[in-house]
């Protein structure tokens, strides 16, 4: 029975993950299909706002670049100031009632996508589709930070402990199938949507794709069986109750260390994305427009590290295994440095980096759902969150400044220091 019923979160997040990333690839498709294809580059507010970003408008992937930065600001805030909030709210709340809300609220929600296209008044010389956009992603990446801490704390109530392990690697390596598929297969399966419905004489197949991954993911939610303590009306502020997730964070040294593995494992990935544009420029058969090529193989690491820590990772330690990654991920990008140019070793040596990634981040996700208390659960994986997606936005802005004034050897040789410290403060010698 706890194998179906996980079979059940792991088809719900599937179909729901796959929709958040469509969500984003229709958001610049549509961009660029319906407001840069007519958009004046003289507007004065605009070339402002570009100029703040560095962002010069003279070509037409320049102005989408702009326009999309907007969903991309939009899509973040949320993550960055609610993800606490939700955390608490979802202590509070049935679990089930809130992950199945939550898709379907989305389902419904991006239904209104094409209104969005209908003519109408401008502003700071930008049709108002566009900003209505912006507030259905910002409400849309709302109701995404209640489903995920919500998500995170039903694991280890459908999961045996012995088995936690094994179910945040299936849980990992189906993440980066699915940012992968989203990412690199969104803009041909929106296209094929299109064409497949104007076969039979249906125009806006697209906006389909999003309602229908979303709707998918509430009906295999809806039949989810989670046995959870029982719900009391709490009469504790939300502030407080903020207070005690810290307090747990503060308490157990484990939880702590896991949440610190998982805020430096994502600041670094999220620095390689920066990187990712150097790097491929500097090879001949890819080029910097290409650079997604080398994250791809980054997440397919991170879905085969997955599948060998679930096969091996009852074997070895916690903490050594955090040790394997850590060191894997410090030689991966000191040799990225040294073999920049040669096409198949960087693929290589982003795949084995994912590797590593994947040996950092299971265990942690394992640690925190084991060490923590069920009814603090949700405080503690909204914290978490939160935190994540703090820590993804300083290197975004950062990794670009480092890399254009002292250049991307002496940026990678940095993140690999501290890489390796954060491995030694593991004192895998300790453990061997």
């Amino acid at each position: 029975m706890q194998l179906e019923e996980f079979r059940k979160l792991w088809l719900g997040q599937i179909f729901s993950q796959l929709a958040d990333k469509f969500y984003i690839v229709l958001m610049v498709y549509l961009i660029a299909q319906h407001w840069v294809i007519n958009q004046q580059t003289n507007n004065d507010a605009l070339a402002g706002v570009a100029a703040a970003i560095s962002i010069d408008l003279v070509s037409r992937a320049q102005i989408i670049t702009l326009f999309a930065t907007g969903i991309y600001v939009a899509n973040t805030i949320p993550a960055i100031l609610l993800g606490t909030l939700a955390g608490v709210l979802t202590d509070r709340w049935p679990k089930r009632l809130i992950m199945v809300s939550s898709n379907a609220l989305r389902a419904l929600l991006v239904l209104l996508v094409p209104i969005c296209l209908l003519p109408g008044p401008k502003f700071i010389g930008i049709s108002w589709g566009y900003w209505a956009l912006l507030i259905m992603t910002f409400l849309e990446s709302t109701l995404t930070q209640f489903f995920a801490p919500a998500e995170q704390a039903s694991i280890p109530l459908l999961v045996p402990k012995d088995s936690l392990l094994a179910a945040n690697s299936v849980y990992q390596a189906t993440s980066m199938g699915a940012t992968i598929v989203g990412f690199a297969l969104g803009d041909p399966i929106l296209r094929f949507f299109n064409h497949l419905f104007l076969l039979i004489g249906l125009k806006g197949g697209e906006f389909l794709l999003l309602p229908f991954c979303y709707g998918m993911a509430a009906l295999f939610l809806i039949k989810l069986k989670v046995k959870e303590q029982s719900k009391l009306k709490s009469t504790t502020s939300l502030w407080k109750e903020i207070g005690e997730g810290l307090q747990i964070l503060k308490a157990s040294k484990t939880v702590r260390g896991a949440i610190l593995h998982l805020v430096f494992l994502y600041g670094l990935l999220a620095a390689l994305y920066v990187l990712s544009i150097s790097l491929a420029s500097s090879i001949d058969g890819l080029g910097p427009t290409k650079f997604g090529t080398l994250l791809a193989v980054s997440g397919l690491g991170m879905a085969l590290g997955a599948l060998v820590v679930a096969q091996i990772g009852h074997s070895f330690s916690r903490p050594r295994l955090t040790s394997v990654g850590l060191g894997t991920i410090t030689w991966s990008l000191v040799l990225l440095g040294q073999m920049q140019g040669s096409l198949f070793l960087t693929l290589l040596l982003c795949g084995v980096l994912g590797i590593g990634a994947a040996f950092v981040a299971i265990p942690a996700q394992t640690t925190l759902q084991e060490d923590t208390p069920e009814a603090q659960r949700g405080k503690v994986f909204g914290l978490q969150n939160n935190l994540i997606n703090i820590s993804l936005s300083l290197p975004l802005v950062l990794a670009g400044w480092l890399v254009s004034h002292y250049g991307l050897i002496p940026v990678l040789w940095l993140l690999a220091g501290l890489a390796m410290i954060a491995g030694i403060c593991e004192r895998p010698w300790q453990r061997c």
